[in-house]
């Protein structure tokens, strides 16, 4: 036993379960959260504590589930925020409400996650907190907007808070998977919902509705491996194994699909920045040009 304790919040599919496997295994302690965290008799079994929460909850109610774990076991050193779901379809055809629900999920829901964990971590002066993002993080495309939006938010937002709390002894990181054979792409789930007006014959034959179709076509059938990828994160977020002896990463880049479009987009970046570098630098004051 290690005598970490991992509060999980999407535990109930994807990364956020086989994490929760991965903990477990490893002797530590885990609560499963997820809207129906109560469910989840097989990571239950496995000797998880399970907990529901509503992640767009008020301070009270998150904060409550905060200390039914620590009741049980004492602290919290590892928060991993994986909540967050796939709003497909054209721009056009979100409604108020479909952009409103993605982004308090996806991006308001981590952001407050995150503000009471530090303000838990902090004091302690040590503890560990893993968002989410995603390769989407990195570059946009048709048909997934809101979700690139989000995903970019948490990136950004998690960036800036690794560099705000690193004195205080708190490890933060954002893990931006690129593919990986999860349930997400599941029509049937609960992570990919459609914007009201889909719009489907106005958008007939674009790159929206190949999008749609590529989607389709990819799922199960994504190169990562969770299993792989969780092992990673943990080894991450525990100094060990494949992370042993390197500094802890701001980032955590899972999947060759991943690099390389990250890659392709820093390319495709600097070519865009020599184009037009005349012209962005023309824009300064003329004493600053002058300098």
């Amino acid at each position: 036993m290690t005598g970490n304790v991992w509060f999980i919040i999407g535990a109930s599919s994807g990364f956020g379960k086989a994490m929760a496997k991965e903990v477990l295994q490893r002797g530590d302690s885990v609560v499963a959260v997820s809207r129906r965290g109560t469910s989840l008799k097989d990571l239950e079994s496995l000797g998880a504590m399970l907990l529901d929460l509503d992640v767009t909850s008020d301070d009270a109610t998150i904060s409550a589930a905060f200390q039914a774990a620590i009741d049980k076991y004492g602290k919290i050193t590892h928060f991993i925020n994986a909540p967050g779901y796939l709003l497909e379809g054209p721009a056009e055809g979100a409604s108020a409400k479909d952009a409103f629900d993605s982004i308090n999920v996806n991006v308001l829901a981590v952001m407050n996650l995150t503000r009471l964990e530090i303000a838990y971590l902090r004091p302690r002066g040590s503890g560990y907190i893993a968002n989410f993002g995603s390769v989407a993080s990195w570059y946009g495309g048709p048909a997934f907007g809101h979700y690139v939006a989000a995903k970019w938010a948490v990136s950004g937002f998690t960036e800036s808070v690794h560099e705000e709390v690193k004195e205080f002894g708190i490890n933060v990181t954002v893990v931006e998977p690129g593919y990986f054979r999860t349930e997400f792409l599941n029509a049937e789930g609960n992570n990919r919902k459609l914007v009201s007006n889909t719009l489907e014959a106005e958008y007939k034959g674009s790159r929206v509705d190949m999008t749609r179709k590529a989607l389709v076509e990819v799922n199960n059938h994504q190169p990562g491996d969770v299993v792989k990828g969780s092992k990673v994160i943990v080894d991450v977020l525990t100094g060990s194994d494949a992370a042993a002896g390197k500094e802890f990463p701001i980032r955590i880049m899972l999947g060759r699909d991943c690099i390389n479009d990250i890659r392709a987009k820093m390319a495709r970046t600097e070519k865009l920045i020599k184009e037009w570098e005349d012209i962005s630098v023309s824009t300064d004051h003329d004493d600053v040009q002058k300098a």
